[in-house]
C-alpha cells in the first residue's frame, strides 16, 4: 500500500481569499476545487484548503492531513492490523471514497481513494508513474 499524495490541511474563512497567496507561494493553480456539504475545498500544491464558517470547518478538524491512496479496502486492513480505529467508515464522496481513521498513537487522518478521472489527473500532476 502506497500513499500517492499527502495534503496538509489549511483552514480558511473564505476560499477565494486564501488561494491567491497559496498560488503565489506554490507557483501552482488549484488542481482540485469542490464543495462538500457546507465547506469549500481546494487542493493546491501539498495543501488542502478547507474553507467555510468555523462551525462547519470544525466537523473536519479531527484530521490533520488528507492522504490519497490507490486502494481504500487494502488500507483498511493495514490500519486495523496496526490498531487504528475507523472513526468514519468508507463512504462515497464527490471525489471517490474516503474514510477517517485514528491511528493507535492518536493521529487523525482522512484517507481518500480518488475516482479514475481524478487519479489520472493526480498522477499527471505529481509525475508519478502508474502502478505496475
Amino acid at each position: 500500500m502506497t500513499i500517492l499524495k499527502t495534503y496538509a490541511r489549511l483552514w480558511a474563512d473564505d476560499l477565494d481569499r486564501a488561494l491567491p497567496l497559496l498560488e503565489r507561494l506554490t507557483g501552482e493553480q488549484p488542481h482540485l476545487r469542490l464543495t462538500f456539504e457546507a465547506v469549500a475545498l481546494a487542493a493546491i500544491g501539498d495543501f488542502l484548503v478547507v474553507a467555510g464558517p468555523v462551525e462547519e470547518r470544525a466537523k473536519y478538524a479531527h484530521a490533520s492531513a488528507t492522504a490519497v491512496v490507490r486502494d481504500l479496502d487494502a488500507l483498511q486492513e493495514i490500519l486495523k492490523a496496526a490498531g487504528a480505529t475507523l472513526t468514519t467508515p468508507a463512504t462515497e464522496g464527490p471525489t471517490g471514497r474516503f474514510l477517517y481513521a485514528r491511528h493507535a498513537d492518536g493521529a487523525g487522518v482522512e484517507y481518500v481513494e480518488w475516482n479514475a478521472e481524478l487519479l489520472g489527473r493526480l498522477l499527471a500532476h505529481t509525475s508519478e508513474p502508474p502502478a505496475e
